[in-house]
């Protein structure tokens, strides 16, 4: 082997994984509620997201769809994001009326979405232009 063709070896350098997403727009049917939930958990275990956390987010983005789709406009948009410390979810549609948090009665059978969003995330809230809806998570430390 001469010098011009011999390659040194590289040791294998692991690349630091900082941010992780997937992103999913949709026609505003109800069958694709179902569809994220699955997909959002698929990219939970793929990212090692401890199980009942989640579980967390999979709900949380079940009721962030439902309420785009049943209260949106147009295309819904789901987007996850992993950071290392944070999970965030965001949901938008085209209609610029904010979800806002209403108090369900006993016998009402919805109007609890956004409830458990509060409950269950760390955070949530809407953007100034009222299309986009969105829940934090924090993720514990040790965690990928």
């Amino acid at each position: 082997m001469s010098p011009a063709t011999a390659v040194a070896p590289v040791a294998a350098q692991p690349k630091t994984l900082t941010s992780r997403a997937f992103e999913v727009a949709m026609a505003p049917d109800p069958a694709r509620v179902a569809q994220m939930r699955r997909s959002t958990l698929a990219h939970m275990r793929l990212w090692a997201v401890p199980g009942p956390l989640a579980e967390d987010v999979r709900l949380v983005v079940s009721e962030l769809v439902t309420n785009a789709i049943e209260h949106g406009q147009g295309t819904v948009r789901l987007r996850v994001r992993h950071t290392g410390s944070q999970l965030r979810i965001e949901v938008t549609d085209d209609n610029p009326a904010p979800a806002q948090l209403c108090a369900a009665e006993d016998d009402d059978v919805c109007g609890r979405g956004l409830f458990l969003v509060a409950v269950l995330s760390w955070n949530w809230g809407v953007s100034n232009n009222g299309k986009t809806t969105w829940a934090t998570f924090r993720v514990p430390e040790g965690r990928p």
